[in-house]
């Protein structure tokens, strides 16, 4: 049972600690698709 709690508590903090990361690296779609060949 242990060990069921530490995983759980392990796939919460991962999962946070992704979404910060994702957070960081995204970038809005005028910026991430501007090429010369796209108008938005």
């Amino acid at each position: 049972m242990k060990s069921f709690v530490f995983a759980v508590v392990f796939a919460v903090a991962a999962a946070y600690a992704a979404s910060l990361v994702l957070a960081n690296f995204q970038r809005p779609v005028e910026v991430a698709f501007a090429t010369s060949g796209v108008r938005l």
